[in-house]
């Protein structure tokens, strides 16, 4: 038996002092107590090879049965997965941070399973300790996960080196898990999130349309394509755009609200943004305007070719030109025209999707 420190904070505003020396401990190997949104959990260092067995020992776990990883950011499930299918990239944009466990394909082989936890300490704790870490729930294996700091530390005081009392957990039930592996999708476990509600999320396709300032092309596209979607009543389908040289938050131009208008459509509250790797990754199929643009989004994540496609690919013009030309500051006739462009190929999306 050891002497479990114990110390009780506000999941608002935590001590930072104590939020480092849990972090220290779980980096030396050492393991801790944290509260997550869901259930309690004990923290451990994934690359401690001694943590991991007192960990399997306390839990009584079998070996065979692997811990999940937890991060306190979405970007890091890239550092220790690979293969990541667009079906996880629309569950982490949904869910994340959240209680949902994804299984994914590990970079050392095999499978992992990782999670971002939508839990203020959770996430210091582990952003402080700089170090991969697992945090199954705070039981011994057959018991009930522990809702509430006392449930926690009922059978852990003396086998844990520091325990944090943050009160009861906001949600009270375990993550649910979806095994991304298989094709399609299977959900392992249904927790805190209803298995209905993730399947909506992976059936869902979304279409993001690119272009270079996010004021003109794209968001004729995008508002065209939610308008025929809105029409046939395709609630399953999510569009939006993006530009890949932007200021965040500006409107659309004149001229493109002026021949939406005409179609009857308002984009007068409409705000560009820059296009980012995640709406890219989540995106089953990204229409782009110029080869710069393809460029790009290919630079960003080479992996998503295969559903990259310049717009006018889908026009009828007999062009050997598969560029859209950029309208901006010039006459609204050449805002027409290009408008006609990308109205006939966003049809012939339409009835693709």
């Amino acid at each position: 038996m050891i002497d479990t420190k114990i110390v009780k904070l506000d999941l608002a505003n935590p001590d930072p002092h104590l939020l480092k020396e849990a972090a220290h401990i779980l980096s030396g190997g050492g393991l801790v107590i944290i509260p997550t949104e869901t259930v309690y959990g004990i923290a451990a260092n994934m690359l401690n090879k001694d943590a991991l067995a007192r960990l399997y020992e306390i839990k009584q776990r079998p070996a065979e049965k692997p811990f999940s990883l937890h991060i306190n950011e979405k970007e890091r499930v890239e550092e220790s997965a690979t293969h990541i299918p667009v079906a996880a990239y629309k569950l982490m944009n949904k869910f994340w941070p959240g209680p949902l466990t994804l299984i994914l394909k590990s970079k050392t082989g095999g499978t992992i399973g990782i999670r971002l936890p939508d839990d203020n300490i959770a996430r210091q704790v582990i952003a402080l300790a700089k170090i991969p870490v697992v945090c199954p729930s705070a039981n011994i294996s057959g018991k009930p996960a522990p809702r509430d700091f006392q449930a926690a530390i009922e059978d852990l005081k003396g086998l844990v080196d520091f325990a944090i009392d943050a009160g009861d957990t906001r949600l009270g039930i375990e993550s649910s898990i979806v095994d991304l592996t298989l094709e399609p999708p299977q959900v392992l476990r249904e927790g805190a999130i209803k298995k209905e509600d993730i399947e909506k999320a992976l059936n869902k396709k979304i279409v993001l349309f690119v272009c270079t300032g996010n004021s003109c092309r794209s968001v004729m596209a995008e508002a065209l394509l939610e308008k025929l979607m809105r029409e046939k009543n395709r609630l399953d389908v999510e569009v939006s755009s993006a530009g890949i040289i932007v200021i965040s938050g500006l409107g659309a131009t004149a001229g493109t609200k002026e021949v939406l208008r005409r179609d009857g459509i308002d984009v007068s509250g409409f705000h560009s943004q820059r296009l980012t790797n995640e709406m890219v990754k989540k995106s089953d199929l990204i229409l782009v305007m110029e080869k710069i643009h393809e460029e790009h989004v290919l630079q960003m994540a080479p992996e998503v070719q295969n559903r990259l496609f310049l717009l006018k690919e889908f026009a009828k013009i007999d062009d050997n030109n598969l560029e859209i030309e950029d309208p901006i500051g010039k006459p609204i006739e050449v805002y027409e025209k290009t408008f006609h462009i990308i109205k006939e190929s966003v049809e012939r999306v339409s009835n693709l999707l």
